[in-house]
């Protein structure tokens, strides 16, 4: 059980608690255990906002402490060109070597190695490229989020 089903588990006694007690008691007791039991949940989501802004936080206190040490991305055509021909130029003689030892398996796992090569190179030099990716279902079209 995690920490949270325990919580929800417990609110639940609670709550089965207040009920009892409302029975036994009587009408007259309803506002006074109503307002408990308000009273329990409202602790319950103080304490979990609070934990979170805590959370919330130290995340923000730990990339500000990275922030200076955050390599930058680089954007430079000169960069991208340079590594575009260099994977085009290592890609000519790595086929050659796959195709000839491994046949076309071969060749397909270089070319999925190349291909690897590059996408980590786009998303290095360009954190948010793929943040454009379909999310969601198909129920949801043909729609593209940022």
């Amino acid at each position: 059980m995690t920490g949270m089903e325990a919580r929800d588990t417990e609110l639940k006694k609670e709550l089965n608690a207040t009920l009892q007690a409302r029975r036994e008691l009587g009408d007259e007791y309803e506002s006074a255990l109503v307002d408990s039991f308000l009273e329990k949940v409202d602790q319950r989501i103080d304490g979990v906002v609070e934990r979170g802004m805590r959370r919330r936080l130290a995340e923000q206190q730990m990339v500000a402490a990275r922030g200076a040490r955050t390599p930058k991305p680089t954007d430079s055509f000169g960069e991208r060109f340079g590594f575009g021909i260099v994977s085009l130029v290592v890609a000519i003689p790595l086929s050659g070597i796959g195709g000839g030892v491994a046949g076309l398996s071969g060749l397909l796992v270089t070319w999925v190695g190349i291909v690897g090569v590059n996408v980590v190179q786009a998303a290095r030099t360009h954190p948010g490229i793929f943040r454009g990716w379909r999310r969601g279902s198909a129920k949801d079209g043909d729609r593209w989020e940022d």
